[in-house]
């Protein structure tokens, strides 16, 4: 088997049908019917099942998928590394929301006085996606506050960061300095989406308290959740990093609540297949920086 045709069967995966697949790699249809049937042949199995002029993979073309990936991660890795050798290179790094608003700015700018001459892409999303694009080899390095769930991950908590209740200026707990965890289950609550790990952090600490939620809205980011709680829709659950401006501005009101602390850790991770370049460990070391208050 050659990489060619990995990076064959990976375009049909994609697309689940070799004449788009064949479209996308300038390929003609038969060039991807023969190499899908050379790797059939090759390994004794069926990669798919041809069903009614459509392909579904098998349960061995799906474990070949993952090492598929792999090899063609690798096989990018080894080009960009040696590349890399020439010149200062680059970093691709991942960001869940929070951290991509409030700490990833300061160190990129550390990284870039550090490093002038490599060149940093970011990407922001939720904890899930930048998991997937890990994964995927789509980044190089993530700072995310989610937990992430697969074993092919290295994770190195970094920095600890406190979620607080926050309310508008006219809402009941406005002036309180406290509430009780049971008055929460009255409100509405302006929440992340699924896959963020502000709102799993929230879900996790409310389920072990044995407490109920009322969903009023759903946000991908933090900025709709501050406007939508200042106009009195509801209250939310977020990182004190995100809403101290506001609240010291007294546009909102941060409000504890008895016996309950909504803690986690933002995590620089990796993929453990992943070759360390400089650049990232140079990363990983400015993280660290900021758990020292560096």
């Amino acid at each position: 088997m050659t990489l060619r045709h990995y990076k064959i069967f990976l375009a049909v995966c994609d697309c689940m049908n070799m004449t788009a697949a064949a479209e996308n790699l300038f390929l003609s249809q038969s060039a991807v019917s023969q190499a899908i049937a050379e790797m059939e042949k090759h390994y004794g199995v069926r990669l798919f099942e041809r069903m009614s002029r459509k392909l579904y993979l098998t349960t061995a073309g799906k474990k070949l998928m993952r090492y598929a990936n792999q090899i063609v991660r690798m096989d990018l890795e080894a080009e960009d590394n040696m590349k890399a050798l020439q010149k200062d290179g680059s970093i691709r790094v991942g960001a869940s929301v929070t951290i991509g608003a409030y700490v990833l700015p300061k160190l990129v700018s550390r990284f870039q006085q550090n490093r002038p001459g490599t060149e940093v892409f970011v990407v922001e999303d939720n904890t899930a996606n930048i998991e997937a694009m890990l994964l995927g080899g789509q980044l190089d390095l993530a700072l995310v506050e989610g937990d992430t769930v697969s074993s092919d991950l290295v994770t190195l908590p970094f920095l600890s960061d406190e979620l607080v209740l926050i309310c508008g200026t006219q809402h009941r707990f406005a002036g309180r300095r406290q509430v009780a965890p049971e008055e929460l289950e009255q409100e509405t609550f302006i929440i992340r989406e699924k896959g963020s790990g502000t709102r799993k952090t929230f879900e996790d600490e409310m389920a072990a308290e044995s407490l109920t939620w009322r969903e009023g809205w759903i946000c991908n980011n933090a900025d709709t959740i501050k406007l939508a709680v200042q106009e009195g829709l509801g209250v939310s659950v977020i990182s004190h990093l995100a809403v101290k401006e506001e609240c010291e501005a007294g546009k909102l009101c941060m409000v504890d609540v008895s016996h309950m602390q909504f803690r986690r850790w933002f995590k620089a991770v990796y993929h453990k297949g992943k070759y360390l370049t400089d650049a990232m460990t140079e990363m990983i070391d400015l993280c660290r920086d900021e758990e020292n208050g560096s």
